[in-house]
Formats: C-alpha cells, structure tokens, sequence
C-alpha cells in the first residue's frame, strides 16, 4: 500500500494541486486523468520517487518494488531488445550478468561463495523462467521472438517506447506507475496490455487519453482539477457521471449561500438605519458574517474545451476516391518488406471509413499515398469529382516549414484577405489566445500542435478529412470535442486510430488490412463484430451508449427529484377586539418575541445541520467510499433542511416586521 499525505506541488505562483490524501492498495488500478498541464506526470513522478513535493509525503514501504515506464527510448541503444527487457528487475538482471561473466572466468578466477550468492538471488527472481516470461511479454506487444536478439538501436522511436513498457511489466513490481502506455500500440497490443494489467495483483497508476483503456482496466480514477486530487470508483464513464453530479452539487450550494447572503443584506439595509430595529440589525448581520465564512469560492476548474468545428466548403461528387491495385514495398532483397498488396477501395460521399490493422501493416503508407505524399510501387489513385481533402498526417508537428514562425503567424498564412480578428477568433476556438498564439510553433507541445492543424483545417473548409490518428497528443477533453465536432461534419471521412472508443464513435465502414488483403464491410463497428466475428478492437461490446444521452436521462432525473420551496410562513395578525389599543399592542408584541425567539432557536440547529452536511459534501472521499444511495438520501435531507431554513427565515422576517408596525 501506498500512502499520499496532504501532498501538494506548486511551481512559482501556480498550484497544481494541494492537500492530497490517497491510499493505493494492491488489485487496484487508478486512471490518472486531468487536463493538459494540471500535474498528471509530475504526481507520477512524485510516486516514482524521481521528484519532490512542494508540501506533504508519500509512505512507500522499503521492498515495495516500481515499475516506472521511462520515456528515454535512447538509454539502452546498445542493448539486445531481450536483455533491455529484463532489466526491468534491477537485482536479477546484474545477478544474470555477474553469474554469466564468472561461469565465463578462468578456473583460478571462478570465486565459488560469490556464485552461491548469485544463484540465490537467481533463484529468488525466478532466473530460470525470467526470459521465458520477458520473451512472452514482448511478444504480446508486438515483438516476434526471432528479433528478440536484436540491438535496440535497430528500432524505430515508437518501438524502442514499446520496449521501455516491456521492461516496466516484466520485472515483476509491486506497484506499475505508467504515463500513456499506450501512445505507440497497435490495437491488438492494447487488447493484450489490457489483459495483462487485468491480471496484474498490484496497484497501478496510469496515465492514458484513451477512453476505452480506461473502461477496461480502471477500478478507480484520480482527477487533478480544482488544485487537488479526487478518487472516484469505478472506472471511466462512472467517473464522468459522478463527476458532473459532484460539481453540480458544489456550485449549486455556492449559489444556494450566496443568494442566502444576500437576502440577509437587504433586511439589515432596510432596518439598519432605524434606531429600533438596531440590535435585530446587528443580530442579523452577525448571522451573515457567520455564513460567509463558510461560503468557499472553488477553484477555476483546469480543464478547457476546444470548440472544433469542420465544415465542407461544397459538397464533392458522389464518387470521392478510386484506389486500384495500390503495392508498396520498403528495402529490397532479403530486407524486402511488402506493405502493400494490391488495394482495391472505392470511397463514396459521405462515407466514414476507418482503417485497422496491426502496426507497420501499412495503414499509415496508405494514406500517404492517397494524399500524394509517397509513391507508390504500383496501382493507381483517382480523386473524385470537386473533392478538396485536408489532411492530418502522425507526425504533424514536424511539418512545420518554419520552426521560429508563431502559431498565429502560421494560420495567417492560411487565410489571405482575412483579417487579424477573424485569425484570432477561429485560434481562440481551439484554446490558443493571448499569449498562446504568440508561441512558436518549433516549441509548441503535441496536443497544442494537433489542436493549430485543426485550426487550419477548419478554415480549410474541405470536404474530405484524413486522420492519421489524430487522438495520440489530445487530452481527453479535446477527444471529445474532436469526436463532437466530427459527428456533426457533413463531409466524408478517412481515419486511421488505435483509439476505439474514438473509432466506435465515428466509423460507419470498416476497412481491416491484413497479409492476406483487405476486409471491407459498410456498417459500424459493432455490426462488423456481430457478423465477422472478429473484434480487433476490444474484448468488450464496442459502442458505448452516446454521452449526451447520459446526460439528458441525468438532468430528466435531476428534474423530477428537485423540489422548488418558496418561503412562506407569514405572521399572524389582528388582535383580540375587547384589549384597548396599547394593551393590546404589548400583548401581541409580548407573544410575537416568543415566537421569533422560537424560531431563531430552530434556524440555529437548521444551519448547524447544514453545515454538517456541507462538511461532510466537502470530503472527497466521501464520494469515494459512500454507496450512491447513501449520498442521495443525504442530499434529500440537505434539500429538506435548506426548505425548511428557507422558510424560517421567512417567518423570522414577517415577525420583524409585524414587531416594527407595532412599535
């Protein structure tokens, strides 16, 4: 178990979080999510040991064992891809490599009590199976055993990472602390990670933008927003439901006190200045003065939503693209690699075509032949008919001409006759403003890269959208204002992504290549389950019910529970006729401060049971560990005590001011 002690990290004047308190248990996987730069990796890293807290700790117990997933894919360059794998586990592998170089050792060099030693701890590492084990890991992430042998340094970038996530698994930790394990997977290899870390009896953190990822293995999430952390059970789309409830609640309250305050303010405005009504002034404002000190502000959320929007300048023919008999081969010789073999597609308007296949089968090769930026070895490409495409390739931040140009110098260059109101608006849509667009575009991040070329697209009007997984820098919440936007686009779509939940979004034909050709079927995702029988996206049903269905059914609900109270409750009035008029005056004054002291004695324990309530609300781990009908009977009470206050207060000011006619 790992326990976090009201840690918090801050860098200048800027807080990521504050206050965090977390218990990670073993079995356990925490999805780790928040929005770009709200402190994800730098929690990760505090976990890791690799950097420091502004404030707090982390208890680790001593032989507790991490398994970080390291981003440094040069660090091993010289390594064999098997051996960079077992260094996963520290101790075997200098066992391993100390045993060898004594069996190794001449005779009179061979040091007996060193090798016993050695073989103890061989033994204890399970030396014996460890490569067997290494061998398997690397081959569910795509790594066939007959280059198991090979120096790393032959490795592309994206496979040397995959190595890194092989070495992280395979030294059998306590606790796997991963950031976005998922980045350089085909979808065949997170089907397997998936498993893997299913199966997995630690604790896991991991970092990840794919939704579906997180379906699949979260148990709990850890949200850095507000400047802290919050755990939710459960895995992702329980997280969003609870946590949407969670800031509506929050500032429905804040709304609930500050309209409570300020009904308070304008009695004592109105009796402030009469000298009889002085102390009830007073009394009142302390009342006021006591509530606001419980009004706390929340902090500014971290997350923001890029407003993507993509729309056809005009409509393109009915016939968008001709593919016929494309081949493509890199190397030659006993290197030749045949990518390609013979594609035949037809692209018709309108169509959502989503193209799968396991890495370096040449999904990527196809579309870079389709936009003319690599030719192919034979076959041929027609594009239709006033058809315009826009294409986002992978690697889209290294394709800007010029490193030093700012990004708002960039999308200029997109717009001739525009003017600099109309640039700035349509970057500010996708987050870029002030000093944002200011930024060149040599040192913008990935996600900021990806969010500036939909910014060009979308002026670009086109009506063909390629994608060349256009998810792998976005943070969630861009995702899906991406998915949003391209639901709502009346153009026809090419998209290649290991993001399945983006995928089931979006796809309504579904295009698998493979070594024997190509599988072509019309229809979603889903249906291309049901009647191919082949699920290269998820172990699980694919398409999730969409969220703004959630949210409809949530707010219907919200709806029949809310119950709208006014305040009501006013004084009696009129006198016994048979009291003479001062008489009868003192009699009805006496009986009224009675009442009001009743009164002021039910507000009191009204508010004190809200505060309670309130106290309790403002605990993170309540959500975390109270069941939802335990939660919603206390919001019932909460809503029940706030009527009643409500209508308390409004007796309270009726005798006030019967009291105030009478004198």
């Amino acid at each position: 178990m790992i326990t976090v002690s009201g840690l918090g990290k801050a860098f200048g004047g800027q807080v990521l979080f504050r206050d965090a308190t977390l218990l990670l248990n073993p079995g356990e996987c925490y999805g780790l999510v928040g929005a770009n730069g709200s402190g994800k990796t730098t929690l990760l890293n505090i976990l890791g040991g690799t950097e420091d807290p502004t404030e707090g700790s982390v208890t680790i117990p001593k032989r507790l064992q991490l398994g970080v997933l390291r981003q440094d894919h040069f660090l091993h360059d010289e390594e064999e891809i098997l051996g960079a794998t077992l260094m996963g586990n520290p101790d075997l592998w200098r066992a391993m490599v100390e045993r060898e170089a004594l069996v190794e050792a001449e005779d009179g060099d061979f040091d007996a009590d060193r090798f016993s030693e050695l073989e103890e701890t061989f033994q204890r590492h399970d030396g014996y199976t460890a490569e067997a084990r290494a061998g398997e890991i690397l081959e569910g992430l795509g790594f066939p055993s007959e280059i198991h042998r090979r120096p790393l340094s032959t490795l592309s970038g994206g496979f040397k990472l995959r190595v890194l996530l092989a070495q992280a698994l395979a030294g059998a930790p306590d606790v796997l602390l991963l950031d976005e394990p998922t980045n350089h997977l085909d979808i065949l290899s997170i089907r397997w990670l998936e498993k893997f870390l299913r199966e997995f009896k630690g604790a896991i953190v991991v970092i990840s933008h794919d939704h579906r990822f997180l379906d699949n293995i979260a148990t709990h999430i850890l949200d850095i927003d507000y400047e802290t952390v919050t755990t939710y059970k459960g895995n992702y789309d329980d997280y969003l439901v609870r946590k949407r409830e969670d800031q509506e609640r929050r500032e429905k309250e804040l709304a609930n006190r500050e309209r409570e305050i300020a009904h308070h303010r304008q009695f004592v405005d109105r009796f402030r200045a009469k000298a009889s009504k002085a102390r009830q002034a007073q009394s009142k404002l302390r009342l006021i003065e006591k509530r606001a000190e419980a009004l706390q502000p929340l902090p500014v959320s971290s997350r923001r939503y890029p407003n993507f929007r993509f729309e056809s300048r005009r409509p393109s023919g009915r016939t968008v693209l001709g593919v016929e008999g494309v081949k493509k081969a890199f190397g030659d010789g006993d290197e030749l690699n045949e990518v390609l073999h013979g594609v035949d597609l037809t692209l018709e308007r309108g169509d959502r075509m989503a193209i799968m296949g396991p890495n370096g089968i040449g999904k990527s090769t196809l579309l870079k032949i389709v936009m003319g930026e690599l030719e192919s070895d034979a076959g041929r490409v027609t594009w239709g008919y006033e058809t315009h495409p826009s294409y986002f390739a992978q690697d889209q931040e290294a394709r800007f001409d010029s490193p030093g140009q700012t990004a708002e110098d960039w999308i200029a260059g997109f717009c001739p006759g525009r003017t600099l109101g109309f640039v700035r608006g349509e970057m500010g849509r996708v987050l870029f403003s002030g000093d944002d667009a200011k930024k060149r575009v040599g040192n913008l991040s990935g996600g900021e890269a990806a969010r500036l070329v939909f910014c060009r697209m979308a002026i670009e009007r086109p009506n063909v959208l390629v994608l060349d997984e256009p998810t792998n820098h976005l943070d969630l919440e861009s995702i899906e204002s991406l998915v949003e936007a391209l639901q709502s686009y009346d153009g026809t779509l090419i998209l290649v992504s290991h993001d399945r939940w983006f995928v089931s979004q979006l796809a309504t034909r579904i295009v698998e290549i493979s070594e024997d050709g190509i599988r072509d079927f019309r229809g979603s995702y889903e249906e291309y389950v049901h009647y191919c029988g082949d699920d290269h996206l998820d172990v699980d049903t694919v398409v999730l019910k969409a969220r703004r269905e959630k949210r409809a059914a949530r707010d219907a609900a919200e709806t029949r529970g809310a119950g709208n109270l006014s305040a009501r409750g006013n004084a009696r009035r009129g006198a016994d006729a048979g009291i003479a008029r001062g008489d009868r005056n003192r009699y009805r004054g006496g009986s009224l401060r009675k009442k009001l002291n009743d009164i002021t004695r039910r507000i009191e324990a009204a508010e004190t049971r809200i505060a309670e309530i309130d106290e309790i609300f403002a605990d993170p781990a309540f959500y975390a560990d109270t069941p939802i009908e335990d939660v919603r009977t206390l919001e019932t009470e909460r809503a029940s005590r706030q009527g009643e206050l409500d209508e308390l207060i409004g007796a309270w000011e009726g005798i006030e001011t019967e009291l105030a006619r009478l004198d």
